[in-house]
């Protein structure tokens, strides 16, 4: 099994500094977290089931700048229609 983990400098903090539930959560949603993995399922050495996961958080604000989310024309338009 293979674990990568990439943390941007501007993430890290000082080893005496804490930080509460809400900012963290302010944090993952204002910079995103890509969550990736894979889960193989093997019986006497065959394998029966791979899933591959990828998860996105992030705010739609965020995800709108990065182009991942839709133009906030649209959802005005959802939203009087």
């Amino acid at each position: 099994m293979t674990t990568e983990a990439t943390i941007l400098p501007e993430a890290r903090l000082a080893g005496d500094e804490h930080i509460s539930l809400c900012e963290t959560l302010d944090r993952v949603l204002n910079a995103g977290v890509v969550l990736v993995g894979d889960v193989l399922i093997s019986v006497a050495d065959v394998d029966l089931i791979f899933i591959g996961l990828q998860v996105v958080l992030t705010s739609m604000e965020t995800a709108r700048n990065s182009g991942m989310g839709p133009p906030a024309s649209n959802l005005v338009r959802e939203r009087e229609s």
